[in-house]
């Protein structure tokens, strides 16, 4: 198993807090696989191996645990008589009410919980709930660039940095990267199984042909302003779907939409008014899970490597914990508003700041924000110049690798 460090040091800092650890991120992110390399590392710190639970729900072992009183009944068989017991539970949602028994294990036990989930439905079910202020949620994404250079042992370079904008980082296909097709066979049945399990199924979507439509529109506009509005208003002009009052082609095209976020399959980062310090409710921006998912979905082409590369540094701070907002200042756009508890800046995103208009278009909006915070251009450039008027300049690689 290939390490992922900062994800693992997170679960550490959490290890016997009183809060439920919930890891959450879309299928074949890693997930399992970070459960079990934190179980190694229990083992390290020797704790006994009878104190340590592993359930993988995905699993046929434990096809006969169908319901909550099930699952209390084979974890409380198991709870040792002395010491703390760590629960690590991997997809428990199809077991029915299995929030119950969860909640009960922090109630009856003296144990230490870790789930994971591939459905934002997870903490949208009673677990919220019943666990109100007593969990806390760990976003998991496919590998970073950085994560990416450590599984294959490799260096920072232009070519590696190519092959992660083609292949993305879905940890299965590190081994695979020599052959496209086998990648897009690996890639396809990712999709293929997030699509069927994570949002037709849970969602009981009927019209999988019109699902396609709206996941292709959405990767095709990574980056662009789009709405549920828009993507509709695309849909029904190309007669792809149809806007009855019965079953307004809006509505459909946004409670799909929800499904796909709930899924992991799409990010959206809403639109915020820096001088009206508000949120927006219209034309915000998508951005898809793995550029390597949306390479297989559209074909690899290179005529739109600006949107792919902010797509990257999207995912890049959302990994770092910030929350994401798009800019806007008067007539101006900021590609990124970042912040979290501890920080705040402003990004700007170009693929190459080559001639003197370029250079002016992207410093405009950072120059029109009157704060002292962080004010960034990430370029593929590779120059001296590291600042214009306080504003920083950072390579994208180097950016990635910090």
């Amino acid at each position: 198993m290939k390490n992922r460090q900062s994800y693992l040091n997170t679960l550490l800092e959490f290890l016997d807090k009183e809060v439920i650890k919930v890891i959450v991120g879309v299928r074949r992110c890693g997930k399992s696989t970070l459960l079990k390399l934190f179980w190694a590392e229990l083992r390290k710190r020797e704790i006994p191996s009878n104190n340590i639970i592993y359930i993988n729900f995905e699993s046929m072992k434990y096809r006969d645990i169908t319901d909550y009183n099930h699952f209390y009944d084979y974890v409380m068989e198991r709870i040792p008589e002395n010491g703390k017991t760590y629960l690590l539970i991997d997809e428990p949602q199809n077991v029915i009410g299995w929030e119950k028994a969860v909640n009960s294990f922090k109630v009856d036990f003296d144990c230490d919980i870790y789930i994971t989930g591939s459905n934002a439905r997870l903490l949208s079910s009673e677990l919220s709930t019943l666990i109100a202020g007593r969990y806390v949620k760990i976003d998991l994404y496919p590998l970073s660039y950085k994560e990416y250079l450590e599984f294959h042992s490799l260096e920072k370079s232009d070519i590696t940095f190519q092959d992660y904008l083609k292949y993305g980082g879905f940890p299965s296909i590190v081994e695979l990267e020599d052959n496209v097709d086998r990648v897009n066979n690996v890639l396809d049945g990712i999709y293929n199984t997030v699509i069927v399990k994570d949002v037709i199924a849970k969602n009981k979507i009927k019209d999988e042909e019109l699902l396609q439509k709206i996941v292709m529109f959405l990767a095709d506009n990574v980056g662009n302003s789009t709405s549920s509005n828009s993507v509709a208003n695309s849909l029904v002009s190309e007669k792809r779907i149809e806007n009855t009052r019965k079953n307004p082609a809006t509505s459909t095209v946004e409670n799909y939409i929800r499904a796909l976020e709930k899924a992991f399959v799409f990010y959206e980062a809403k639109r915020y008014d820096v001088k009206g310090k508000n949120l927006l409710k219209t034309l915000g921006k998508f951005f898809i899970v793995d550029v390597g998912l949306r390479n297989m979905l559209l074909g690899y082409r290179d005529v739109d490597r600006g949107h792919i590369l902010e797509n990257i540094v999207f995912l890049e701070l959302k990994r770092r914990g910030y929350n994401v907002f798009i800019g806007k200042v008067e007539e101006k756009e900021v590609d990124f508003i970042a912040e979290k508890a501890s920080h705040k800046m402003y990004v700007q995103v170009c693929e190459t700041l080559g001639d003197a208009k370029t250079l002016e278009r992207e410093l405009a909006p950072l120059l029109a924000i009157r704060n002292n915070y962080d004010k960034f251009i990430i370029t593929n450039d590779k120059t001296f110049v590291e600042s214009y008027e306080g504003i920083k300049v950072r390579n994208t690689t180097d950016w990635l690798c910090e």
